[in-house]
């Protein structure tokens, strides 16, 4: 299995009214491609920071970070954006869909950065609405959707570019225990064909869900473990 993400000597720090914050602390993490990874911690552990990081929302203040074969540690912000496009998207708790356009709007966008061409947008946004269970809901605006068909939008949306990562901060904060559970079949199926995928959660239960569990306090991992279900599995 080829490695997707190293972390190597992260640490990053913020300050504030005069006193350093050390958000995160000498991170050393390796993920593998097809890795299913629960990033896990209490409020103020470095789980956000750590998820930032690695979409390339911001930058360490020391280390060096490895997405695929690039050096992402030092890159400006233009550079990042197109990392970001290219090679992660993004599932958040609140969804972050755009709130007038329709559900085939929403999923398309992602491409417009890409320059690739209206009939391609629509027909792969079509494709992935349809795989998430959303064909006959392509034309609805956020607003006349539930939450659990919101979060598949955004969901298909983060999968239109085919991107390396899937990080999903919280995914299903905002849903009831059985839409929760549909998510996760999802989330499951796609790990199944191939996808790695990185949660943040502060729920048990939906860590256990993946594979593998990322535990930080103090802006440190404290732990790195393997669920049952594949421990008995050769470790990469």
């Amino acid at each position: 299995m080829n490695q997707l993400i190293s972390l190597s000597g992260i640490r990053r720090t913020y300050q504030m009214g005069g006193e350093t914050l050390h958000a995160l602390d000498g991170i050393d993490l390796s993920i593998q491609q097809n890795d299913y990874v629960a990033v896990i911690g209490s409020s103020g552990s470095g789980k956000s920071t750590l998820m930032n990081i690695i979409g390339c929302l911001d930058t360490p203040s020391e280390g060096h970070y490895r997405l695929a074969d690039e050096d992402v540690s030092e890159m400006t912000g233009q550079q990042l954006a197109a990392v970001r496009n290219r090679r992660i998207g993004f599932i958040f708790q609140s969804f972050n869909l755009l709130p007038r356009v329709d559900a085939l709007h929403n999923v398309m966008q992602p491409l417009v950065y890409q320059r690739v061409s209206y009939r391609q947008r629509k027909a792969r946004a079509q494709e992935l609405l349809e795989r998430v269970g959303l064909s006959g809901r392509m034309g609805h605006q956020p607003n006349e959707l539930s939450g659990g068909q919101r979060q598949r939008v955004a969901i298909a949306r983060a999968l239109v570019t085919a991107p390396s990562i899937l990080l999903a901060d919280e995914p299903t904060g905002n849903l009831d225990s059985s839409t929760t559970a549909d998510i996760l079949n999802l989330f499951d199926e796609l790990h199944r064909e191939g996808q790695t995928i990185i949660m943040v959660t502060h729920e048990p239960d939906i860590a256990r869900r993946c594979h593998r569990q990322v535990r930080l306090k103090d802006g440190q991992i404290i732990e790195d473990s393997r669920s049952a279900m594949t421990t008995g599995k050769e470790e990469h």
